[in-house]
């Protein structure tokens, strides 16, 4: 067993690393999300941001916009040219997302300077794409309401999703120190 562990001690090292700092941190979103419990922002600050935030880039598109809280559920609904289309959720405001990413690029850490760098760059870039992401899906739903399931379920999470990952080998591959170790 001893064996093992030496052998792989590189991927046991990233996994437990991993798990770390992804538990940690979301320990620490999940205490945020108590916190702002009954706060001025429904349902919470960053969820509330986000609604806004999408509500301001869809009336820049053309898009008579209002994001509202929702009466029965902690979303705000968005509605288009007075339309209902969706709601915005807290899973809808990234941080899991950027969690997850940036457990893995601590996990795969390089230099400091450079690792807290491309953990705040990617964060902003993930936070960004998902604020546009959440606008054409609103946009492509108000237009294609039949296409809902596949929008919302296959096509936006795959942007989303693709992106992380992209930037995780992009990080791999130019900075890790893992790279650095084997070559």
């Amino acid at each position: 067993m001893k064996e093992l562990f030496v052998k792989y001690k590189t991927v046991v090292k990233f996994i437990l690393t991993f798990l770390l700092v992804y538990v940690l941190f979301s320990g620490l979103y999940h205490f945020y999300l108590e916190v702002s419990e009954g706060s001025k922002f429904y349902p919470d600050y960053l969820t509330h941001l986000v609604a806004k935030q999408v509500e301001a880039l869809l009336n820049t598109f053309g898009y008579n916009t209002q994001v509202l809280p929702h009466p029965d559920e902690p979303s705000m609904k968005v509605i288009v040219n007075g339309n209902y289309l969706a709601r915005i959720i807290e899973g809808c405001n990234a941080v899991s997302i950027i969690i997850l990413f940036m457990a893995f690029i601590i996990a795969f850490s390089g230099k400091l300077k450079i690792t807290l760098f491309f953990i705040f760059s990617g964060s902003v870039l993930i936070y960004t794409v998902n604020l546009f992401r959440i606008a054409i899906l609103c946009m492509a739903l108000y237009h294609y309401p039949e296409h809902e399931k596949i929008l919302h379920g296959v096509v936006f999470p795959a942007i989303i999703y693709g992106m992380v990952f992209l930037l995780w080998v992009f990080w791999v591959n130019r900075f890790s120190s893992l790279k650095k170790k084997h070559e």
